[in-house]
């Protein structure tokens, strides 16, 4: 029984933080349905995330963090942006116009989104007549499709919870759907590029500044910086906005920065560790069918028959990439061990969108960026 718990353990781990992730899109879309603006809710998830992250950050890294210097400071910059500017307000505006079983169906396509981006910076070379860059290419192609359908076909309306307050819900979703459907599906595909800058960006920085937890703290503080400004010029007539409640006005964001930016990073810097960061980017669909049966279920969601037929789809085109990101790092595997046995910083790293923050892995650190950013970006949101 010992054996098979400890073996069991990582896997045990990951489906919690699906679940874990899974909530977070659960209470921030029943926030903004009870009037929370979704630019206050990222303001204040970010503030505690670094409220959270600091203390440990200070104590733990205290010996292998290096010294800020301006060219590392412009580029946690710029990580914030991406990340929380345009990751996490966009795609919180996409929920919003479409919903959270939509969201996290569509947030499957990032790793696509981020292997295009990496080859149009030349970070990644492409390989034609490698089986794994083909998959890697087919596999894109297949993630874009499913986009496009769950964007543009809707289809009959698939019920399978029926609630009291079910008649209602699916007549305010019918009506959202069909005015800003494809509009939200933009702001979520934006959401998804930047939350693949990031990742890129990230594997870059990690080279000049190696201690994650304290480049997460960092990323957060100056994205809830950022993005309050952004909060104050999109509320300034609306100062109520900025009020929380006794309910998931403020357990949603304290939940999504303690521990979507806290709890669930550590553990996933802990299996990515010890199994690699393919195996995250496969429990990625999972946390997909949680949400929508917590949505179903919770917030009286409408699901439609274009949305679970491009979702399918999504999710064959992302196992494609993986499929194809795990031969490459098959094949640079004994690069890889050199590395992960010579590496001094701590098994957490800095965080993203399902939720927001995520970890990475390093690649050789003496090697070129094509190693960090293809183990990186296998990841998922």
């Amino acid at each position: 029984m010992g054996a098979w718990l400890r073996n069991a353990k990582p896997y045990l781990l990951l489906l919690a933080v699906q679940f874990g992730s899974a909530g977070m899109f659960i209470f921030a879309m029943d926030a903004i349905k009870k009037g929370m603006s979704h630019y206050v809710f990222i303001v204040y998830r970010n503030a505690i995330a670094s409220i959270t992250l600091s203390p440990f950050a200070f104590v733990l890294e205290r010996k292998v963090r290096p010294k800020m210097t301006v060219r590392v400071f412009s580029e946690i910059m710029a990580l914030a942006f991406f990340e929380i500017i345009l990751d996490q307000c966009f795609a919180l505006l996409g929920m919003k116009l479409t919903s959270a079983s939509f969201l996290s169906a569509v947030m499957n396509s990032a790793p696509s989104i981020t292997f295009v981006l990496a080859v149009i910076l030349k970070l990644e070379h492409m390989k034609i007549k490698e089986v794994a860059c083909q998959a890697k290419m087919i596999g894109t192609a297949v993630t874009f499709g499913g986009t496009l359908l769950m964007a543009l076909y809707k289809g009959p309306i698939v019920s399978f919870v029926r609630s009291s307050s079910s008649h209602h819900a699916a007549q305010a979703d019918q009506n959202v759907t069909g005015n800003h459907w494809v509009i939200g599906t933009c702001f979520l595909l934006i959401g998804c590029a930047g939350f693949s800058m990031f990742y890129i960006l990230q594997a870059i920085t990690l080279r000049k500044y190696p201690a994650e937890m304290s480049l997460a703290t960092w990323v957060c503080f100056i994205g809830a910086l950022q993005s309050s400004v952004v909060a104050f010029f999109a509320e300034r007539h609306h100062p109520h906005a900025w009020s929380l409640g006794w309910d998931t006005r403020l357990f949603a964001p304290a939940y999504a920065g303690i521990v979507t930016s806290g709890v669930q990073y550590y553990i996933q810097g802990m299996v990515i560790k010890t199994m690699g960061p393919v195996i995250v980017t496969a429990f990625n669909p999972l946390r997909m069918i949680i949400v929508t049966a917590m949505a179903c279920i919770i917030l009286s969601e409408q699901l439609y028959l274009g949305s679970i037929v491009g979702a399918i789809v999504v999710v064959v085109g992302l196992y494609a990439v993986v499929w194809g990101k795990s031969k490459e790092n098959k094949a640079r595997m004994p690069a890889t061990e050199n590395s992960l046995q010579n590496q001094q910083q701590l098994p957490v790293t800095a965080p993203r969108k399902d939720n927001n923050c995520n970890k990475i892995v390093h690649g050789d650190e003496t090697g070129d960026e094509e190693a960090t950013v293809s183990e990186t970006t296998s990841q998922g949101k």
